[in-house]
């Protein structure tokens, strides 16, 4: 087969980084083609070369697409020779249809005015390529997140892709969600479209990839042959992180204590849907030294459950007890919350977690002012020392502190996130998908972290939808469905077959 792509000896540096060091890839025409390592190994930064949002001229090496050197100064000159990017957060308008979104600045009109029947017959005839079952005139806001990357995908068929760059397109997806995605790449494969796939779920790599490259710290490590059967995840792992990782969770010996966090039958009706209880009376517990982890589905109430504890930040009508160290105390406000030695650091840290324009320093003294200022003024010294201090302890890998977190990688920003809650000195730490869309690297990383906050006592709840990581970390699985917690297992006796078969039985009630 002939190579559609190849990136020659790209280089490509920030102030006081260098991001890519001579990265060549080659992609074959009608390949699926993964691409993996760790958070800040420079995956997304060699895609943004490759469709001009990095122009020519800002990196050193060579693009040569369907056998011409290329020079883009754009995503419209990439996408002109169809080179489509789907970036992890979908651009599509939340509020417009799906037809107007796939064909948004690219719209089928006839002498300026824009053609309705045939954009809705092109709409009909893209979902039914994508498999999406749904009308043209749906606004985007009510699809799921599953349905809006199928959106993308027709959007990038419209444009007449030949390349479709895909990152991380599962990390928000269940799996059912993530499987009819994997089906739909190998469908465009048979009609010859080529992908790029970054993806930090090796499982899916290796059901769909015919080649894998692996990047670490800014160069290509290795390009093997998936075509034979699948390379072995172990293998992979190693490449990505340069050392073998025969334990992905660190070893521990819990030694727990009295319960620090107890919470009482606890009710929380939808803020939208006012009648609807959403969490139903629950009650729940977390001792000192303990690693406690939430199972469940997508939709079962665990950010919700955490969020209306949490400074009542989720839901209406909240009613029921929250006792430190058995002694009830309000947590109706964030501010008080933290005041008790509550701390959530959330899912989505790009909205909720950070402030993603500032720098690191001041994300990580957010929570805790109090300790570096005098009478109210910041004392910037002081700042800088405590993020210095962090950015030590967490190894959060920046060029200072003063660097805005949007310039760091997700594990990074992650690291940030714990950071700024660790600052406030908790004692209560809840842990809402930790490590999501982190690489192996980065999860070793804080899993350590969290042995290490167990050990000097605190009380950590783990919220994931990972039970891999949930069975390798916690002292103890809570299993929540529709509201309400249905199990609960020791480490000795959990199992993923144990929590899912309790998920399927309480649906049946």
């Amino acid at each position: 087969m002939t190579a559609l792509l190849e990136m020659r000896g790209i280089t490509k540096t920030f102030p006081g980084v260098v991001a890519l060091r001579d990265v060549n890839l080659e992609v074959k025409a009608g390949e699926i083609h993964a691409l993996v390592g760790e958070n800040g190994a420079g995956k997304s930064t060699l895609m943004k070369v490759l469709s001009g949002v990095y122009p020519h001229g800002s990196y050193e090496g060579r693009i040569v697409f369907d056998g011409q050197e290329r020079r883009f100064s754009g995503i419209a000159d990439s996408e002109r020779v169809g080179i489509i990017i789907i970036h992890q957060e979908l651009a599509l308008v939340p509020l417009l249809s799906i037809a107007e979104n796939i064909f948004l600045g690219n719209e089928r009109a006839r002498g300026g005015v824009i053609d309705w029947f045939e954009s809705f017959r092109a709409t009909q005839a893209l979902l039914r390529k994508v498999g999406l079952k749904a009308q043209p005139t749906t606004p985007i806001t009510d699809l799921g997140v599953g349905q809006q990357q199928l959106v993308e995908i027709a959007k990038a068929l419209a444009k007449e892709v030949r390349l479709l760059i895909l990152d991380e397109p599962t990390a928000s997806l269940n799996e059912t969600d993530s499987d009819a995605l994997l089906e739909l790449l190998r469908e465009l494969k048979s009609h010859g479209i080529a992908c790029i796939l970054i993806s930090h779920k090796l499982n899916e790599i290796a059901k769909v990839a015919d080649t894998v490259t692996v990047i670490r710290d800014g160069s290509t490590v290795a390009t093997l042959d998936a075509r034979e059967g699948a390379v072995p995840e172990r293998e992979v792992v190693r490449l990505m992180v340069g050392r073998e990782m025969a334990d992905r969770y660190p070893h521990r010996t819990p030694h727990v204590g009295d319960v620090v966090f107890e919470v009482s039958d606890w009710r929380v009706y939808h803020p939208e849907h006012h009648d609807r209880l959403f969490i139903k009376g629950v009650d729940f517990r977390a001792r000192r030294g303990e690693i406690v982890g939430i199972a469940g589905l997508m939709g079962a109430g665990r950010t919700e459950f955490a969020m209306s504890v949490f400074g009542h930040s989720w839901g209406h009508r909240i009613s029921g007890t929250v006792r430190m160290h058995g002694k009830p105390v309000d947590t109706s406000r964030i501010d008080r919350a933290v005041a008790h030695g509550l701390a959530y650091a959330t899912e989505d840290r790009k909205a909720l977690g950070l402030v993603m324009d500032d720098s690191i320093a001041h994300n990580v003294t957010l929570a805790n002012l109090g300790a570096v200022s005098a009478a109210g003024v910041i004392d910037a010294e002081r700042e800088f020392a405590a993020a210095g201090e962090f950015r030590r302890r967490l190894a959060i890998r920046c060029a200072g502190v003063s660097q805005p977190v949007v310039n760091l990688s997700g594990g990074n920003q992650q690291k940030v996130v714990l950071a700024k809650w660790l600052f406030a000195e908790p004692e209560v730490l809840i842990l809402d998908e930790p490590t999501r869309g982190i690489d192996v690297g980065a999860k070793f990383e804080i899993y350590t972290l969290m042995a290490e906050l167990a050990a000097a006592g605190k009380a950590i709840v783990m919220i994931s939808s990972e039970m891999p990581e949930l069975l390798g970390m916690c002292d103890r699985i809570v299993v929540m469905n529709d509201g309400r917690f249905i199990a609960e297992y020791g480490a000795g006796q959990a199992s993923q077959e144990r929590i899912m078969h309790a998920i399927v039985a309480d649906g049946h009630h």
